[in-house]
């Protein structure tokens, strides 16, 4: 079976403009498409320009929910990292506030970072005991 009939670049023709995703495209087609294969065929038939729900790639980029949860393609460098869920759930999400520490929040850095454990000498030391 042929990945691209003419069938099938209609349909894509109809849904793209509509705004919705290359996943969400790929699924409703069908046949083993891929999200990749969807945006290839976008970029080759030139859908792309004029395309009233999509958003620009910095928009997406830098999208983050109003509770603080991002989603894996819209974390930033400088934004928490910490998990919420598993990673294969379709619920999955990062926190996405600033970081402060690291690669999270103040309030996650201090959950993800904790001081080592201090040594007999150490605890020795800070009793003001010493051997």
């Amino acid at each position: 079976m042929a990945a691209w009939t003419q069938d099938r670049i209609n349909l894509l023709k109809r849904l793209w403009p509509e705004g919705r995703s290359a996943e969400t495209i790929a699924l409703e087609l069908g046949g083993g498409l891929t999200r990749n294969a969807v945006l290839g065929k976008v970029a080759r038939l030139g859908l792309s320009e004029g395309r009233t729900g999509a958003r620009t790639r910095r928009e997406a980029a830098h999208r983050v929910a109003p509770d603080g949860v991002a989603t894996i393609l819209s974390v930033r460098r400088t934004d928490c990292r910490w998990p919420y869920g598993e990673p294969g759930d379709a619920a999955f999400s990062l926190c996405g506030r600033p970081s402060e520490r690291g690669a999270f929040c103040a309030a996650h850095a201090a959950i993800a970072y904790r001081p080592a454990p201090l040594s007999v000498e150490g605890l020795m030391r800070l009793a003001g005991v010493t051997p």
